[in-house]
Formats: structure tokens, C-alpha cells, sequence
């Protein structure tokens, strides 16, 4: 198939990687490619080229306050325009939005290709406006059972095709290295809670290392700065390989989301690497650990979430390497894609008044399961 990919523009799809969304974008592209499909990486200005990428500006980063906000705003709407633009011309087979911006939404009939659209956050405005417009005629897919409920009153049951990883980059260790000591990696950011994964490291007496970008330089000096000290280590931000080697020896890990995570790519790392995990108890989490490879806390109590740590650090690293590979295989999730791809190309062809099935029903497109 010819695909065009369409990414989000805030940061580069290319290592070290700001987040979940980035590399899920750059995994999906690689994976794709091996299968021997063409793939055009629509994104922003220092993504990975390997393959096809088409950048449409500079990245445009998140806001700090209402008057970058608006900048922001204006520069993704223009960047936009150009990118579906540029799809329009492309003669693809399928598009695949991975944007989470409304414009390729209210813009997806002009393109010439059908169009699927995959859910990475919960509801919000104006992303809402683009989704209710295409609610009937578009297929969509959530990352996760929770994250599909929270659409629920925008769309009648989104599919639900979880995210991978590939396993083979993060490698099982059958045992941590050093003395114990926990792990947290992420952005840092408020809504990630790094501070909270300091003050919980402490209460259960164990050092921790943590890893990210500082993409919030105010909070990095009000919440995290004052809490450094001998027990806790900051290892910068890193890529891939040394990120999978320092999760590979830590002995337990911390994911301390202070919103409702839709799906959290960081556990399927910590699990793929052995390492046990501790986490607030939000979004898609209780669906991804069970018993096995994690204990879970209650949300914003790092007390709480300090005794799931001293418990969790006992776990057996087989069963949470087990775990990953149920549950996070980029195989896996590229074969579901690909079914999504080919029954949305069936009904793009067939005309309205032979379809089997409201254009809407997603159901017979492919299972839930």
C-alpha cells in the first residue's frame, strides 16, 4: 500500500524522542516499511528521513502561555494546510492521522484516499470538533479499552488497537545491576509527576534515577531542582538503546501520571526489560499490570505509591517480560492496523448504496478484541 502518515508537529518523530506519541509514530512507520509498504512521514523539521518524510515546518513545541499558545496555534493551523495540501496530491491508498490536530478531520473528504484516524489522548477542544464532524464515516481507533469510553459520547465504539513496541530493543534482563534503586523516565513535565516519583523513591528509602527531557524549565526549578540530592540521579535525556539498558538494571520502576493516561508506552518498555513497576492507578493502567508486574497506588499519593514500590520491587522480572509480550507486540499491533487499512479501502470503494453497513458501523471493520 501507498500511505501517507500523518504525525503531530510539536516535536520532531525522530530519537531521543519527547514522548509516547513519537516514537509510536516512528515505530508504526519502520514497521510498515518492512512490510514492504511506502510510507510518507508527514511531520515536523528534524524528524527521522529514513523513508519518505515530507516536514512541513519547524517543530512548534508546547505552549507555556496564552500568547505562545496563540502562536502555536496559528503556525500548526498554516502547517496544516500545507500538509493536507500535499496529501491531496499524493495518490495514496490509505491515510493513516496520527495528527490530533481538527483539520485533516474536516479536510478528509478533499483528499482522494480514505482516511483513519487513531485516538492518543482523551477529548479536547478543538480536536473534538474535527472527530464529531467525521463521527459517521470514518473509522477511528483508541489505544485503549479506557481511553475508548472516554469517547464514547463523540463515537459509537471506536475500535481499540493497543499500542507496541518492539520487543527486541528492549531487552529482557533476568537481573537488575547494582544496588537497588528505582527508574522513572518521561517528560518533565507537571501532568507526568516526576516529583511525585521523587517523593515516593524516598518514602520506600530507595534511590532513584530518572530520565526525560525538560520540557518545562519553571516546574523543573520549582519541583524538581529542590528535591535533587545524593539518593536521586537525573540521567539526562537519552536515547533508545541507553534508555532499554538503564531500565534493564533498575530494580523496580515508578509511573506516576497525574492525569487520566490513555495508554503509557513507558510501561510496556519497563515490563519488555523485566523491571517491575509501581503506578498510580489512572487510565489505562490497572488494564496493563496485573498482579504478576505491578502493584498499583492510589493517584497523587506518593505515600501510597511508596509502599506499592517496596512491594512491587519483589516481583519476578520473567512474569513481567511475560506480560510485555502479550500484551505490546509491534507485530501485533501492525497486523490490526493493516486489517483496519485493508476494510477501510473495501468500503471507500463500495459504493453507499451497496454497503453491507452504515458507513459508521465499526464493529464488522475489524474485532475489538
Amino acid at each position: 500500500m501507498k500511505i501517507a502518515l500523518l504525525a503531530h508537529l510539536k516535536y520532531p518523530i525522530a530519537q531521543p524522542f519527547s514522548g509516547g506519541l513519537e516514537m509510536h509514530t516512528h515505530l508504526l512507520a519502520s514497521t510498515l516499511r518492512a512490510r514492504g509498504h511506502s510510507v510518507t512521514l508527514y511531520a515536523s523539521e528534524g524528524s527521522d528521513a529514513r523513508g519518505c518524510l515530507k516536514a512541513v515546518c519547524p517543530p512548534t513545541g508546547s505552549a507555556v502561555d496564552d500568547e505562545s499558545g496563540l502562536r502555536i496555534d496559528r503556525a500548526e493551523l498554516a502547517a496544516y494546510e500545507t500538509m493536507v495540501a500535499d496529501v491531496a496530491r499524493g495518490d495514496f491508498d490509505i491515510i493513516h492521522n496520527n495528527s490530533l490536530h481538527y483539520l485533516p478531520l474536516l479536510r478528509a473528504r478533499d483528499l482522494g484516499a480514505p482516511m483513519v484516524t487513531a485516538l492518543h489522548t482523551p477529548p479536547f477542544e478543538p480536536f473534538v470538533r474535527g472527530v464529531k464532524a467525521r463521527a459517521d464515516d470514518m473509522t477511528f481507533a483508541a489505544v485503549s479499552e479506557s481511553l475508548a469510553r472516554e469517547w464514547l459520547p463523540f463515537l459509537d465504539d471506536p475500535l481499540v488497537i493497543g499500542n507496541g513496541i518492539d520487543l527486541d530493543a528492549f531487552a529482557y534482563s533476568s537481573e537488575p545491576k547494582g544496588e537497588p534503586h528505582a527508574i522513572w523516565m518521561g517528560r518533565l513535565v507537571p501532568e507526568k509527576g516526576p516529583h511525585l516519583a521523587i517523593d515516593a523513591a524516598r518514602v520506600a528509602g530507595i534511590p532513584l534515577k530518572f530520565a526525560g527531557p525538560q520540557s518545562n524549565r519553571a516546574y523543573w526549578d520549582a519541583e524538581i531542582a529542590p528535591r535533587l540530592g545524593p539518593d536521586i540521579t537525573y540521567l539526562g535525556h537519552l536515547g533508545h538503546a541507553e534508555l532499554a539498558r538503564r531500565v534493564g538494571e533498575a530494580h523496580v520502576a515508578l509511573c506516576t501520571p497525574r492525569w487520566e493516561e490513555p495508554f503509557g508506552l513507558v510501561l510496556a518498555e519497563f515490563l519488555a526489560c523485566g523491571t517491575p513497576v509501581a503506578a498510580f492507578a489512572r487510565g489505562a493502567i490497572p488494564d496493563i499490570l496485573d498482579e504478576t508486574s505491578g502493584v498499583l497506588a492510589q493517584a497523587d499519593d506518593p505515600v501510597d505509591l511508596g509502599r506499592a514500590l517496596s512491594r512491587a520491587i519483589g516481583l519476578d522480572r520473567h512474569d513481567c517480560r511475560r506480560r510485555a509480550e502479550h500484551l505490546f507486540d509491534a507485530d501485533t499491533m501492525t497486523d490490526r492496523y493493516e486489517a483496519m487499512y485493508h476494510a477501510e479501502i473495501r468500503r471507500w470503494s463500495t459504493p453507499v448504496s451497496v454497503r453491507p453497513v452504515p458507513a459508521g458501523a465499526r464493529a464488522p471493520l475489524l474485532d475489538n478484541a
